[in-house]
């Protein structure tokens, strides 16, 4: 069983670095005959990897859903930003403690719309993954969400957040600045907003961390992102004190988006690109700013008292209760 997406995805990576390489070799080509050639094989390798990619993509299992969720090259919140909204001014601190980098937001505006977007934001170099903590934000991220979640109440701009952690950060100085009630904090600051909030979880969507910044009117789920209570391994290890049967985890979590969607947790499944978001962001960002668009028209039709209820409502919905015959 793969332990990362590299691992998973090895034939076709190397694939594709074949076909970038021959691609080269094309262009330098200065005869026709062996141009065309060279162009055929590239166009060969091309079938292999879209053959390759349609039979792995077409059977993935909850382990595979998780893996492809962690893909490095994957689309992240800042890459979302910068592709669906203008003039957006991060803003920082929690005004209390101290900037915490593993949720970025502030204003944008979204096809001339002021709006608040708020969300985790992982790194791809070892640099931006120590800077960013691996996306788990400690307990002044939450605060400051909520900073901005008043902010956005203050002025009526709608909120945009996309979700994106394996959890909150779960060191003993999160611990101490009190990490749950930042957590729990955010949630109510979100439940109490009378502008509309539209999440979309485009990643991992990992406990608490998650549903931190996820209390929404419409809440969306990428095609390939996963949403749980807890990773994977740290299922694992709490039940079988074996990380490494993660896998097995997974499965049991439950935390596709279909068993998400068939539970009730999010509205709609966002499809991906043909081999998922990471090969082609664009596409992935327009049908993303698609649902935005329509969800935000939907919600600003709404009074104010509505979407609060409709929110809270639509919480209340989640899970199953039952009650102790006497």
């Amino acid at each position: 069983m793969a332990k990362s997406w590299k691992e998973w995805e090895k034939p076709v990576l190397e694939l594709e670095d074949t076909i970038k390489k021959m691609r080269v070799l094309v262009d330098a080509e200065p005869d026709p005959d062996k141009r065309k050639e060279l162009a055929d094989r590239v166009e060969d390798f091309e079938r292999r990897r879209d053959a390759y990619l349609q039979t792995r993509y077409s059977r993935l299992g909850p382990w595979e859903q998780v893996l492809i969720a962690r893909a490095e090259p994957r689309p992240y919140t800042l890459d979302y930003i910068n592709a669906l909204f203008d003039d957006f001014v991060e803003l920082q601190g929690d005004r209390r403690f101290g900037a915490d980098h593993a949720i970025v937001g502030g204003p944008a505006l979204f096809e001339d719309r002021p709006v608040m977007v708020v969300g985790h934001q992982k790194g791809r170099t070892i640099q931006e993954r120590t800077q960013r903590n691996f996306a788990m934000a400690k307990p002044e991220g939450y605060r400051k969400a909520i900073r901005l979640f008043e902010m956005a109440e203050r002025f009526q701009m709608p909120v945009v957040t996309f979700v994106d952690t394996p959890a909150a950060d779960p060191g003993v100085e999160s611990e101490s600045r009190g990490i749950s009630e930042a957590i729990a904090a955010s949630m109510l600051a979100m439940f109490e907003l009378t502008v509309p909030v539209v999440s979309v979880v485009i990643g991992e969507g990992g406990s608490g961390g998650a549903i931190g910044i996820a209390v929404a009117n419409r809440v969306f789920m990428q095609e390939h992102a996963v949403y749980s209570v807890i990773p994977p391994e740290g299922c694992a290890a709490i039940l079988w004190r074996a990380p490494e049967k993660g896998p097995q985890a997974a499965a049991a979590l439950q935390l596709t988006s279909d068993a998400a969607y068939r539970f009730g947790l999010v509205d709609q499944i966002l499809p991906e690109p043909f081999g998922g978001a990471h090969r082609d962001p664009a596409e992935a960002a327009r049908t993303v700013g698609e649902a935005i668009r329509t969800s935000l028209a939907e919600l600003e039709a709404m009074s104010a008292a509505e979407r609060k209820a409709q929110r809270a409502e639509r919480f209340r919905r989640m899970g199953a209760v039952l009650t102790a015959s006497s």
